[in-house]
């Protein structure tokens, strides 16, 4: 059960945003540039490892695909959660979900997830690397599994779980003038997080909470020294 009341987190105002920061290059951001900064990590830690805890149940491991498409200009692949999921529903989040018995890595627990959720056949994802493990306020061990997404591939949303798939053009996320921080006072003192909201077309995708923590690792991860 939750201890923190529902409440709508775009009417939380954002204290600041951290257009103080440089943005990732451009040139960082293409296919290769990509394949290299993986295969060679740099020593770096991430910003954002664990949310504090705001319900009470066993943690459980989970991977998502962070799905890079590369289009001349690279996009990161986005859903949607339908509003009647247990958990983070109505929210923007990478595909994914609970690692399976069968399941033999959390590689193989991302592909099953975005083939499940969004029909994405794993023929067009080339795994780059994972970045480390986020924990998030509900409870999950968070996998990000980081991939190429090679153009040309059908998405068949699964309705039970997904009300839209979308993409954001990478460069716009890796610009941190687009993070905005907020913080609520709760009952168990105040929740900080960052949002990165994109108008697509006309809807505006709110990223918040995970998404965005696990957006902002990645930043860090492939900011130059």
């Amino acid at each position: 059960m939750s201890k923190i009341p529902p409440f709508d987190p775009r009417q939380v105002p954002f204290e600041m945003a951290d257009g103080h920061l440089p943005p990732v290059p451009a040139a960082h951001l293409h296919p290769e540039a990509l394949g290299r900064r993986f295969s060679t990590p740099p020593a770096w830690e991430p910003e954002i490892r664990v949310e504090p805890r705001f319900i009470d149940r066993a943690p459980s491991a989970a991977s998502v695909l962070v799905g890079l498409v590369t289009h001349a200009r690279p996009t990161v692949l986005l859903t949607q959660r339908t509003v009647g999921l247990s958990s983070h529903a109505g929210q923007v989040a990478f595909p994914g979900g609970k690692s399976d018995a069968k399941d033999q890595d959390a590689v193989a627990t991302a592909l099953r997830e975005a083939q499940e959720e969004v029909g994405l056949h794993p023929r067009h994802v080339r795994v780059l690397g994972s970045l480390p493990h986020y924990t998030t306020g509900s409870g999950f061990v968070v996998t990000p599994v980081v991939a190429l997404l090679e153009p040309g591939f059908s998405i068949a949303a699964n309705a039970a779980e997904v009300d839209a798939v979308f993409e954001v053009p990478l460069d716009y996320l890796m610009n941190p003038a687009h993070h905005r921080r907020h913080t609520l006072q709760t009952p168990l003192g105040p929740r900080h997080w960052i949002s990165m909201p994109y108008q697509d077309g006309p809807h505006e995708r709110y990223i918040w909470g995970a998404t965005a923590g696990m957006l902002r690792n990645l930043y860090r991860f492939l900011l130059p020294a």
